[in-house]
């Protein structure tokens, strides 16, 4: 059957498999026929996401990216990629007169340093072929939306828009594809990791037209298309994915 968003015979590298959206998009890739190759910090949840991959022929490869030497050591790992998901992230709600610097280089660290670094290794060493395409996990926080104790992860979406155009831009000689997924809220286990209440929660879901936050199969649809074929005249382009909240 005739299906331009197939994965089929496409190898794909997911970092932030371990949960969330990373772990719905290797999922949902390995269902449209993808070869996985996953990575994430925690081992045991990286381990599940395994278990749960359609077909065969997938890697794993625990890596905390935020080392530079655990990235290199992925890269070496790597076979040559048709695909490579950005995903990896973190949350840290503070005002901005609180910030620490400690912080904001943890957030800058995970959220934008290490997907650009990633991204520069795998091209330099040539792991990512023609007519790939890179998709960045961006967020309408930083890009289209702002909000109160948002600004460090603001600040890390933001660097990250501003990097997947020029990249776009930079890459399109070579056929490799740069593009970026923004969510709005997503029902994800980030939230359990951040200082927002159930009471700040409810009141969030108000304010969006649908009356809901979207599910990580929601956001993996949207990367699935940035890798597929159906895609091929798409780059420098952002996919926002969030039930309608930047319409208002």
């Amino acid at each position: 059957m005739y299906n331009p968003f197939s994965l089929e015979g496409k190898t794909i590298l997911v970092t932030g498999a371990s949960s969330g959206i990373g772990k719905s998009t290797a999922i949902e890739c390995s269902k449209m026929g993808a070869r996985l190759v996953i990575t994430g910090r925690n081992e045991k949840r990286l381990q599940e996401t395994y278990s749960m991959l359609e077909g065969e022929g997938h890697l794993l490869v625990a890596a905390d990216l935020a080392d530079e030497q655990q990235m290199d050591d992925l890269v070496e790992k790597l076979p040559v990629l048709h695909g490579l998901v950005n995903n990896a992230g973190i949350t840290e709600t503070l005002p901005t007169q609180f910030i620490k610097r400690d912080k904001l280089e943890r957030v800058l660290e995970i959220n934008t340093i290490a997907p650009i670094l990633l991204t520069q290794k795998i091209l330099k060493k040539k792991k990512i072929g023609k007519n790939g395409s890179i998709v960045f996990t961006c967020s309408i926080s930083g890009t289209y939306v702002c909000g109160g104790g948002n600004v460090l992860y603001s600040t890390s979406k933001g660097a990250i828009h501003g990097f997947m155009k020029n990249a776009a831009l930079d890459l399109s000689v070579k056929g490799v594809r740069v593009n970026e997924v923004c969510p709005g809220m997503i029902n994800t286990h980030i939230l359990d990791e951040s200082s927002i209440s159930s009471e700040m929660l409810d009141a969030e879901v108000a304010r969006y037209p649908m009356k809901r936050f979207g599910t990580p199969e929601e956001v993996a649809y949207g990367i699935i298309y940035l890798l597929s074929e159906a895609s091929s005249f798409v780059t420098g382009t952002s996919i926002v994915i969030d039930g309608g909240f930047t319409l208002q």
